[in-house]
């Protein structure tokens, strides 16, 4: 299915990423991890193809898998201070404030790569509300691709993992939301590459309505 076949998912609750599906932080995020790798003397080119969705210190080690995972718990403490400070450029993406005043009632988690600090930043300069349920960096112990978070996520919200519709944007995250055995819908050009079952360009063409039975139809336009 893609943005231009319309198509229907029937879902409990909505599991959203925040970098790429709600935010659009790409200028910021390669600003950090260009200065990252020119002092590590590498590539930008070749990092940037690695570093959406994954925690920090889990690009690391992926960007230079000899170093000491210590080394990379440490420098992504900086890499996330860095980024942190640097608001410059992050805006919602098209249709993610409408999006998310139509979930203020319905099921929803906020499940990130980011930690409640970034995540709070970054919600905030793009002036959206941030979901009461969330999961952020501090409450997983493994990264995406690692499904661990979008399982928390549905877990802290009250549904089977079946039940619930994942939004992603990136490699990492798509393949998470897929190992937790959920549907996922790609949003934005980086995802098309990665095969959701459902991809949309932005959040303008997407809607979503709750049933009597509490049932959430998303259809896509």
């Amino acid at each position: 299915m893609t943005a231009t076949t319309p198509a229907s998912f029937t879902a409990r609750a909505l599991l959203l990423d925040m970098d790429g599906t709600l935010v659009n932080s790409d200028a910021v995020v390669e600003r950090c991890w260009r200065r990252w790798a020119e002092r590590h003397g590498l590539d930008p080119v070749e990092a940037l193809k690695v570093v959406h969705g994954r925690q920090g210190y889990a690009t690391m080690a992926v960007l230079l898998p000899d170093r000491p995972m210590e080394e990379n718990l440490a420098d992504n403490r900086v890499m996330l201070a860095e980024e942190t400070a640097d608001l410059d450029g992050v805006v919602p993406v098209p249709g993610a404030p409408a999006f998310m005043a139509a979930l203020a009632t319905l099921p929803h988690a906020l499940v990130t790569s980011a930690d409640e600090a970034l995540a709070q930043a970054r919600m905030g300069a793009a002036e959206l509300p941030m979901p009461a349920t969330r999961v952020t960096a501090e409450g997983v112990s493994a990264s995406k691709p690692d499904p661990e978070g979008f399982l928390k996520g549905a877990a802290e919200l009250g549904f089977a993992p079946e039940d619930c519709v994942v939004f992603e944007d990136s490699e990492a995250g798509i393949q998470a939301g897929r190992a937790a055995g959920m549907r996922v819908v790609g949003v934005g050009p980086r995802a098309a590459a990665f095969a959701p079952d459902a991809h949309v360009e932005d959040l303008t063409r997407l809607s979503v309505a709750p049933g009597p039975d509490g049932t959430l139809t998303l259809t896509f336009a």
